[in-house]
């Protein structure tokens, strides 16, 4: 069965530093991009940060220069290092990734279960 389990998450001050980590546990034949989500109370599920296996990033626009994604693919994690943090950053982020189960199987998405993130004084 895969599962992505994340850690890394707490309560930090504004200004400080979390770092995330997601790792896929469970037979797989690929990974292919990896990303984090995040979603505050009251608000739609947005992305945050991607990385495809082939290391190519993307980042939504209120954490660029702030963020880094990044992706280790022999251990199949991936990171996120979180510096510079605001309270609107506040929210529970969520490890996405898309797998094949097999070398013929077209690739699904796989969720986390969710890491809490509070930035506050």
């Amino acid at each position: 069965q895969v599962q992505l389990v994340e850690s890394g998450g707490g309560l930090v001050q504004p200004g400080g530093s979390l770092r995330l980590s997601c790792v896929v546990s469970g037979n797989v034949y690929r990974v292919n991009d990896m990303g984090w989500y995040r979603q505050a109370p009251g608000k739609q599920r947005e992305l945050v940060a991607s990385i495809t296996n082939g290391a190519i990033t993307h980042y939504a626009a209120s954490v660029k220069g702030r963020f880094t994604i990044s992706r280790d693919n022999a251990k199949n994690t991936v990171y996120l290092q979180m510096n510079s943090l605001k309270p609107e950053d506040t929210a529970v982020y969520i490890c996405n990734a898309k797998i094949l189960l097999y070398s013929y199987s077209w690739p699904n998405d796989y969720w986390g279960q969710g890491t809490q993130v509070t930035v506050s004084s």
